[in-house]
This record gives C-alpha cells, sequence and structure tokens, in this order.
C-alpha cells in the first residue's frame, strides 16, 4: 500500500460511494472504504481485494469513527491521507409540515454533524497535524444538486445539503492554514438500486394530508428520473478530477440534464414555484 496514494470513502458500500470506490481503485489509489455492516465489508473485499481496507463505522457513531481513524493512522505510518471523500448520507423525504421531527433531525445528524465528525476525526491525518510526513491532503465533500435548489417533499435533504455547502465553503477557508483543500461535488440523479426501493417508500404517514397525491406524483417523477441517471462511476471520475488537480475548482456539478441545470440556475424562484406548482397539484384552490 502507498501511503501517499490513500484515501478514505464514506458510505462506500452502494451507489456513489461504491462508484469512487472502483475508479479511485482502479486509478492506482488504496481505499478505505467505510461501511456499516460486516456483510458490506467482506464484499467489498471480495470486489476489490487487496486495493480496500473496509472501515466499518455509522458517521453518528463518534467513538467508532475515531477508532476507524486509529486504523488509517497506523497504516499510513506518519504519512500523510491523500484525500478524504465524505459520501455517507442518507434522504428522509416527506411534506415539512406533517414530518417528525425526530426524523428531521436524523437527517441533519447524518448528513451534516455526521460530515463534521468524520472531518474532525481524519484532519489530522489530512495534515492539520503538521507533524506529518508529505503534502497535505484534500477533502471532498459530495453535496447534491439539491444542495443549490430544493424540491417539495425532499425539504430535510435539501436542507442538509444547503446546510453541507455552507459547512464545506467555512471549512475550505478554514483549513487554508494547513494547506488542505475542500472541494464539493454536486451530482445530480444518479442510476443507484435506491430507486429500485423508492416503489416501496411507506407514504401511509402522509395519507391523510393534503398532500398526499402530490407525494404520489413526486414519487413517481423521482423514480424515472432517477433510473434515467448517470452512473456512479461518472461521480467517482469528478471526484478522481477534485482530488487530483492541481488547482480544483470549488465545486463541481454533475448532472445528466444539463438543459435542466441550465433552466433551475436562470429561472426566477417564482416562476420555478409556479411551475412546480402546476407539475404536483400543489397551487391553491380558487376560492
Amino acid at each position: 500500500m502507498a501511503a501517499d496514494r490513500s484515501v478514505v470513502v464514506t458510505g462506500a458500500s452502494t451507489g456513489i460511494g461504491w462508484g469512487c470506490v472502483k475508479v479511485l481503485t482502479a486509478s492506482g489509489f488504496h481505499v478505505f472504504g467505510s461501511v456499516r455492516r460486516q456483510a458490506d465489508a467482506d464484499r467489498l473485499s471480495q470486489e476489490f481485494g487487496a486495493n480496500v481496507t473496509p472501515l466499518i463505522f455509522d458517521v453518528t457513531d463518534q467513538a467508532a469513527v475515531a477508532a476507524g481513524a486509529r486504523l488509517v493512522e497506523s497504516a499510513l505510518g506518519g504519512a500523510t491521507l491523500f484525500g478524504l471523500v465524505n459520501n455517507a448520507g442518507i434522504a428522509v423525504p416527506g411534506p415539512l409540515l406533517y414530518l417528525k421531527i425526530d426524523d428531521f433531525a436524523r437527517q441533519l445528524a447524518v448528513n451534516v454533524t455526521g460530515q463534521l465528525a468524520v472531518t474532525q476525526a481524519f484532519a489530522p491525518l489530512l495534515g492539520a497535524d503538521t507533524a506529518r510526513a508529505g503534502p497535505p491532503g484534500r477533502i471532498v465533500m459530495i453535496s447534491s444538486v439539491g444542495g443549490k435548489n430544493a424540491l417539495p417533499f425532499a425539504g430535510p435533504y435539501a436542507a442538509s445539503k444547503f446546510a453541507l455547502e455552507g459547512l464545506s465553503e467555512a471549512l475550505r477557508r478554514e483549513l487554508m492554514l494547513f494547506g488542505i483543500e475542500v472541494v464539493v461535488v454536486a451530482p445530480g440523479s444518479v442510476a443507484t438500486p435506491i430507486w429500485d426501493k423508492a416503489e416501496a417508500v411507506d407514504l401511509a404517514p402522509f395519507a391523510a394530508t393534503p398532500y398526499a397525491a402530490a407525494l404520489k406524483t413526486m414519487r413517481s417523477f423521482m423514480i424515472a428520473l432517477g433510473r434515467k441517471g448517470l452512473p456512479p462511476e461518472r461521480i467517482g471520475e469528478a471526484v478522481k478530477i477534485a482530488l487530483m488537480t492541481a488547482k480544483p475548482n470549488t465545486r463541481y456539478t454533475v448532472a445528466p440534464d444539463r438543459m435542466w441545470r441550465l433552466v433551475t440556475a436562470v429561472m426566477p424562484k417564482r416562476a420555478m414555484d409556479r411551475f412546480m406548482a402546476r407539475r404536483l397539484g400543489l397551487s391553491r384552490p380558487r376560492q
């Protein structure tokens, strides 16, 4: 294992994290991939062999995260870690007026607080500990196009990604002290198994709310969009660019539909509100 080519990727069992592992190992990196279950760790080892060292932790478990960082520290032997890819995340759907506060808190605990906990644990290995040998490493934050544009019923997820964008910007400026770059990669829809599970999402808790019909419409739209999404490896390629480019952009957006990206970027917010309301049936009935 070459310590100067080692990267930690969280949430590596499936989807974007798995795509990052595949691309980075094929490019000569050794990847420490975090998963939450031993079965996933075993599968990663079988699939990628000696190029991957599984780490088992949940990003909300600070003790487990710290233990994972100690394992990586031992493997590096005093060298700096090349990169940290903060990818682990969840999506909690539902209309904000009727969402359980515990569910909203869980969304933020994983997608925001968990990212900071992992960053704090691994920052010394990236060069915040100036006694380590080698150039400073780099942090890649996996955000989303939803970190700039929020869809109805994806409010908890969008709130977490908007927060991650702000956290990343502050962190990028603070870590200039150590020469550690922080780069955001913001994917659009990605074709992963999560969309096959979306049809089974339980909308029953919201069946008696005014949003019941619109939720079904939105679920169908998201499933169709996701199945046409980019392969996870495309996001892995963007992450590799973010890690290896000498002077990286602060943010890379990777989305399958460039025209839709342009529309959402330039369309006035009120016009976009009306468009979404018509599509989902969210317009207020005339009295």
